[in-house]
């Protein structure tokens, strides 16, 4: 028999699929503001995974992933439960923001309490709501506004388990990130709940490569799960690569950046990736690869002040082994084409 499944008081049955609206504050003018949540229930019993997004609020391309997602076909079939909730942060979702009103960090904020700030708050009922009914765990996440990340998974590598969930995503790398005091990552180890972070492209923007390569590794993990069927017909699997280490290149000066290389260029020691200048042209600089590497992310906007971080590097034990999973992930997804 079935254990029951109960999410903000409301059970949830076998094959059963059901909307929840999940309170969390009144506004200024006194309506409510809810967290959306679509819970989808296998017949079988099996794991029970959450996907997330919008920790910040600007981050829209995980909304999206998560509409595509809860519409698949191979859910059909799922066995055990899909907790879907594409907007966590619906202060910063509903004001174009990264933060809540109070300008805090919702992913600096876990694991909450009931009566702290309004984020620690919003943390407390995610984490009691959401993480504790669940069993594997996926947040999604772009980067920050006028930054752009080539499609990548973040999770802790020493945890063998999670490596191999990691290595079922459809992308070209995986970063060993360091867990972050107060985000969701570090309550998810304290509750032993797998979590990985998928991280591509820009807030505010939707970006289709990012959006169907999120996707397909949310699949992709949910069929290493036996959650949903394994794909019968033969698909072109993307192998990633582990980085190794990863380093910032910051501006030597204030002015206008003009960016020579794009995402997903794999750089050598010295190789020119674009350059600062004023306005008239007197004051050139070029910003040059510190080491061999894969550029994961880098900032699209043209204007920087000294010190500003422009582009995001990954580097790696063998560079050539990053060639391979980079044309598996271009041939697959069309990177080029967008």
């Amino acid at each position: 028999m079935s254990e029951p499944f109960v999410i903000n008081g409301i059970q949830i049955n076998p094959g059963e699929t059901r909307d929840i609206d999940i309170f969390v504050a009144k506004q200024y003018d006194f309506t409510d503001l809810d967290m959306p949540v679509r819970v989808i229930r296998g017949r079988e019993d099996g794991p029970r995974l959450f996907v997330c997004a919008a920790i910040h609020g600007d981050e829209v391309i995980g909304v999206e992933i998560i509409r595509r997602l809860i519409s698949n076909k191979y859910l059909r079939k799922l066995k055990g439960t899909l907790i879907a909730v594409p907007i966590v942060n619906v202060f910063g979702f509903n004001n174009l923001t990264r933060y809540l009103p109070d300008r805090r960090d919702l992913n600096r904020s876990f694991p909450g309490s009931p009566n702290g700030s309004l984020a620690a708050r919003l943390a407390h009922i995610f984490v009691e709501e959401i993480m504790g009914n669940a069993t594997h765990g996926i947040d999604i996440h772009t980067g920050s506004r006028h930054r752009t990340n080539l499609p990548q998974v973040r999770a802790c590598l020493q945890d063998k388990y999670i490596t191999a969930l990691a290595k079922e995503f459809d992308v070209p790398v995986i970063l060993d990130a360091d867990i972050i005091d107060g985000s969701l990552r570090e309550v998810s180890v304290k509750h032993n709940v797998p979590l990985l972070v998928f991280e591509a492209g820009e807030a505010l923007r939707y970006d289709e490569v990012a959006i169907r390569s999120g996707l397909a590794g949310i699949l992709a993990v949910m069929r290493r799960l036996e959650m949903i069927p394994p794909v019968t017909a033969k698909t072109k699997r993307v192998d990633p690569i582990i980085a190794k280490d990863r380093y910032w290149i910051r501006a030597d000066q204030s002015g206008i950046l003009i960016i020579k290389r794009r995402l997903g260029s794999i750089v050598d020691e010295g190789d020119v990736l674009g350059r600062i200048s004023d306005p008239l042209g007197n004051h050139n600089i070029e910003i040059r690869a510190e080491r061999p590497g894969l550029i994961i992310g880098y900032s699209q906007l043209p204007l920087v002040n000294r010190g500003d971080a422009i582009f995001h590097i990954a580097t790696f034990a063998k560079q050539s082994s990053v060639e391979k999973s980079l044309t598996d992930f271009d041939d697959k997804f069309d990177y080029e084409e967008r």
